[in-house]
């Protein structure tokens, strides 16, 4: 299983966070947050290889806390060592 730490969970949202506009040009569907916890939350199944086992699955239309809450679940074993992803989440979505 592949882990995270959270130096590179900070590379990875600093990443998105910096290239918001143009993700939200390219993605138009959904809230700005919502967008940019789905590309998030999608380069954490590519980056830790996820199977499609361990990849989250939704019933009907997720929303912002339907992702946040995805994310922290597949950080949970995944992760090197102790860290508050929730504060990283905060500050992705932030204007």
């Amino acid at each position: 299983m592949n882990k995270l730490s959270e130096a590179e969970f900070s590379r990875l949202c600093d990443g998105i966070y910096q290239d918001r506009k143009i993700i939200w040009k390219h993605n138009p569907v959904g809230t700005k947050e919502e967008i940019l916890l789905w590309m998030l939350m999608s380069v954490l199944v590519s980056y830790l290889s996820l199977s499609e086992m361990e990849t989250p699955c939704f019933t009907g239309k997720p929303d912002s806390e339907t992702y946040k809450q995805a994310i922290i679940f597949i950080l949970r074993d995944r992760k090197t060592e102790d860290f508050d992803a929730e504060k990283y989440l905060a500050d992705l979505v932030k204007e």
